[in-house]
């Protein structure tokens, strides 16, 4: 597969127009045959239709992408995905009622994979074992023998896998990290992040779950490995309130976040976790908290130095939005306003009572995009990046910004937050054994 790939050179990281003054048909002949690189979806929801897909067709002309059969388990998504993909890419698109039947056509190199949080390390080993190169929606596994099977199948399977943590292609996010890698930052010793909302229908979806009907969808193909239990509509369809399929708030907006810890830091994972929160304003049956609060301490392993993660995140107020806020003796580093200042830095009046000189960062302005995505206006900048980076290097077959060991890194933080906020204990990781500890 990888000798008809030849490499073209790309002419630089913007974000292309999404089929801007191009017919569905002059898009089809724009693709040449020698060298195409034939795609299938994985999964047709929002995540796929709003941003992924949008942000594919900014780029497919100018890498010579295609996109050629759309695989998900439910009739209603398969059908619309067929339909609506049909109708941007201006030919046919072939349905696949589930992985197997996708897998078994010659004509499918590489796969985007945006399903259900607990799906996506075996739907990843599926496609890797497959021969196929994969793009996969994070967060890559909440369990860890999930992370550790899905990392060992990746290692050597000789595939381009690109996890969905897109900050990693962010220009003010690639910035910031020159910046601290710089050591002008100096040594972090505390980090602020937030993600709050107050959205009732934030993950709820009555007029889906009204429509799924059992003979409709694969409910054993949905559960994959967890529990055997009946059908349930809402668990299907709002699985992101329902635990084990996934955890909520940690699997959604926090592995984003402490993704750039590991990213920024080098650390693979937290010394400890601490977590609590409960269901304080949406009473709607979910198991998922719609509030917590998590303490991560992090740095060399036997306790010497480090710093500390303090993540908080709520459903029922937004005071404050999505914040990133990096902290150093000298100053701050502001990933919502994309600044670096000498806030907070250490100040004469304060330095020279101890015989210390005055440490007070410069002012430096951060590339890029803010935080928060637009998923009802199409892709964010930084998923068409993201998405950009994985087809170069699907071509190139270089690492991708968010390779594997990223989404390891990421899932293992996020199972140990998991364990935190489900047994109220003070978490830690065992490398040798790479496993949680609980107590």
């Amino acid at each position: 597969m990888t000798t008809r790939r030849r490499f073209l050179a790309s002419t630089g990281a913007g974000v292309a127009g999404a089929l801007v003054g191009a017919t569905a048909a002059s898009y089809a002949r724009i693709l040449g045959a020698n060298d195409r690189v034939r795609v299938g979806l994985v999964g047709f929801a929002n995540r796929t239709r709003n941003d992924l897909l949008p942000a594919f067709l900014a780029h497919a002309r100018e890498l010579n992408f295609d996109i050629v059969a759309v695989s998900d388990i439910w009739r209603v998504r398969r059908e619309e995905g067929v339909a609506e993909v049909g109708r941007l890419v201006g030919h046919p698109v072939a349905p696949a009622r589930n992985n197997d039947e996708l897998y078994e056509r010659k004509d499918v190199d590489a796969v985007i994979i945006a399903t259900s949080d607990f799906q996506h390390a075996r739907h990843a080993i599926e496609a890797v074992n497959a021969g196929r190169d994969a793009y996969v929606e994070k967060p890559l596994a909440n369990t860890m023998k999930d992370a550790r099977d899905v990392r060992a199948a990746v290692k050597g399977s000789g595939r381009v896998v690109q996890v969905g943590t897109q900050r990693r292609s962010g220009r003010n996010y690639q910035r910031a990290n020159e910046y601290i890698q710089s050591g002008k930052f100096g040594p972090i010793n505390m980090v602020e992040m937030s993600w709050n909302v107050n959205q009732p229908g934030r993950w709820r979806r009555p007029q889906l779950v009204a429509q799924l009907r059992e003979e409709d969808t694969d409910w054993g193909r949905f559960l994959i490995d967890r529990p055997r239990v009946p059908f349930d509509a809402r668990h299907h369809l709002e699985y992101r309130l329902f635990w084990p399929y996934s955890s909520g708030i940690p699997d959604q907006w926090m592995v984003h976040q402490i993704d750039t810890v590991h990213w920024f830091t080098g650390l693979a994972h937290p010394r400890s976790v601490v977590a609590g929160g409960g269901i304080y304003q949406w009473r709607d049956g979910r198991t998922n908290f719609d509030t917590m609060t998590a303490v991560f301490d992090y740095g060399p392993a036997g306790g010497a130095g480090g710093f500390q993660v303090v993540y908080s995140s709520r459903m029922g107020n937004e005071a404050g939005g999505i914040k990133e806020i990096y902290y150093s003796n000298g100053g701050s580093l502001d990933l919502d306003k994309n600044r670096v200042s000498a806030e907070g830095g250490l100040r004469q009046k304060y330095a020279g009572e101890m015989g210390l000189a005055e440490n007070l960062l410069s002012d430096l302005a951060l590339e890029g995009e803010s935080a928060a995505t637009a998923s009802s206006t199409g892709a964010d900048p930084m998923t068409s990046a993201h998405v950009r980076n994985w087809m170069e290097c699907v071509r190139s077959r270089k690492a991708p910004n968010a390779d594997i060991e990223a989404g390891y890194q990421h899932s293992l933080a996020l199972c140990m937050t998991i364990a935190a906020l489900h047994t109220g204990a003070r978490v830690t990781f065992d490398d040798a054994k790479q496993e949680v500890v609980t107590g």
